[in-house]
């Protein structure tokens, strides 16, 4: 009995390890991947219109200022909606995009 247990723990803990690692290499890959994607629509963006760039970024950081104002100030009475709702969601998708390169890109050899 004592080394079927032992077995079973071994094969476990086997298991547990080659799927944490197969998860770190699926995560780094959609990472770079992800990464790859912005800075193609950066350069890209930027060889059609440098000043259009620039206008479509300060209008993108307005509008994640507005999402961060919203999701991170005190609540009012009720639920968000229309912009403020949209705005949130966007910031708090932007600053999990942004986690999700700070820890898995930074690694990332493709660059």
């Amino acid at each position: 009995m004592g080394v079927r247990r032992a077995a079973k723990g071994v094969g476990d803990f086997l298991i547990d390890t080659v799927g944490e690692a197969v998860a770190e290499v699926v995560l780094s890959l959609l990472a770079c991947l992800l990464l790859g994607c912005l800075v193609l629509i950066a350069y890209l963006s930027w060889s059609a219109s440098p000043r259009f760039t620039l206008a479509g970024a300060g209008l993108l950081s307005c509008f994640l200022a507005h999402g961060a104002w919203q999701t991170l100030r005190t609540p009012e009475k009720g639920r968000r909606r229309g912009l403020a709702a949209l705005t949130a969601a966007a910031f708090t998708a932007a600053v999990a995009t942004a986690l999700v390169l700070l820890l898995y890109a930074s690694g990332c050899d493709c660059l």
